[in-house]
C-alpha cells in the first residue's frame, strides 16, 4: 500500500463521512448540494490531517517506536518527519479553504469554528502540551468529530441549529470516540511506558472497555428522543455492533484489536446510513 494512503488511515475515514451524511438527511428538502460537499471536504481533510499530524508528532517524540497497529510512516523512517508534517499542513489548508467558502456562503463565525477545529486537530499530539497525552482525546473527538461536524454540516445547509441536530450529533460523536477508544486500548501498555496518559491509561483496561460499550449503547439510544418510529431502523446495525462489543469486552488486545478497529469504522458507516434513511423517511 502507498505509504501516504496508509498514513491517512482509511479505516478512520467513516468518522468523517458519517456526520455529513446524517446532517444532510436531517436537512431533508432543505439540504444543499454544494454546502454539503464542502462540509464533507472539510471533514475528510481534517480527519486525514489529524492522522498525519499524529503520525508526525508521535513519531518525533518516539511514542511510535514500538507501536503495534497501522503503519506509522514517521517512526518507520519511510519518509522524513518534515514531509509528514507538511502533508498534515496541506490537509489542514484544504479544510481551511473549504471552510472559508462555507463561511462566505453562510456566516463568518464559521471561521472561528474552523480555526478551533484545526487547532484541536494539531493539538491532539502536537505542541508542547498535547491534550491527547493528558487523557482528553475522547472529549475533543466527541466535540469536533461529533457535535461540531454534524451540527456544523446541518447549519451550513439550513442556517439554523436545532435540538434534533444535537440528537443526531451525539451518536456520531459516540461512534467516533469508539474508534479512538479501541486505538487507546490497543496501545495502552506502550503509551504508559512512553508517558502518554490517554484515557485508557488513566482509567485502566477494564474501564476503557466498558467505556466502549457505553459509547455504543449511547449511539443507539439518543436518537430515540427524536420520536420517530423510523429511528428503530438503526437497530438493524445492532447485531453487528454486538459482534464488535463482544470482541472488545472479550479481552482482545494488541494486533487482535486491529480488525475490530476496522469493524468499528464499518459500524459507524452502517449505522449512519440507517440513521440517514430513517431521517429521510421521517420527513415523509
Amino acid at each position: 500500500m502507498n505509504i501516504w494512503i496508509a498514513g491517512a488511515r482509511p479505516r478512520t475515514l467513516p468518522a468523517a463521512i458519517a456526520p455529513v451524511l446524517v446532517a444532510t438527511a436531517l436537512a431533508g428538502s432543505d439540504s444543499k448540494v454544494i454546502p454539503a460537499l464542502l462540509a464533507l471536504t472539510v471533514s475528510l481533510a481534517l480527519q486525514i490531517g489529524v492522522n498525519y499530524a499524529n503520525d508526525y508528532s508521535d513519531g518525533i517524540r518516539g511514542t511510535d517506536d514500538n507501536r503495534v497497529g497501522p503503519l506509522r510512516i514517521t517512526a518507520s523512517g519511510l519518509t522524513s518527519a518534515r514531509s509528514v508534517r507538511n502533508a498534515a499542513f496541506i490537509s489542514f489548508g484544504v479544510a481551511a479553504v473549504a471552510g472559508l467558502l462555507l463561511a462566505v456562503m453562510t456566516s463568518w463565525w464559521l471561521i472561528a469554528v474552523g480555526a478551533a477545529a484545526i487547532a484541536a486537530a494539531w493539538g491532539y499530539t502536537g505542541g508542547k502540551n498535547p491534550y491527547g497525552y493528558l487523557g482528553l482525546g475522547e472529549i475533543f473527538v466527541f466535540i469536533f468529530f461529533g457535535l461540531v461536524a454534524t451540527m456544523g454540516s446541518y447549519y451550513v445547509q439550513v442556517e439554523e441549529l436545532t435540538l434534533n441536530s444535537f440528537l443526531v450529533a451525539v451518536p456520531m460523536g459516540s461512534l467516533s470516540c469508539s474508534i479512538l477508544v479501541i486505538n487507546n486500548i490497543r496501545d495502552r501498555a506502550l503509551d504508559a511506558l512512553a508517558g502518554k496518559k490517554t484515557l485508557a491509561v488513566r482509567v485502566g483496561d477494564k474501564v476503557a472497555r466498558l467505556g466502549f460499550l457505553f459509547l455504543t449503547v449511547l449511539a443507539f439510544i439518543t436518537p430515540l428522543a427524536l420520536g420517530s418510529r423510523w429511528i428503530f431502523l438503526t437497530f438493524l446495525a445492532a447485531p453487528f455492533a454486538a459482534i464488535v462489543v463482544r470482541g472488545v469486552l472479550g479481552g482482545a488486545s494488541g494486533r487482535d484489536l486491529i480488525p475490530l478497529l476496522g469493524k468499528t469504522g464499518q459500524l459507524q458507516l452502517q449505522y449512519s446510513l440507517l440513521l440517514a434513511i430513517a431521517l429521510e423517511l421521517s420527513h415523509g
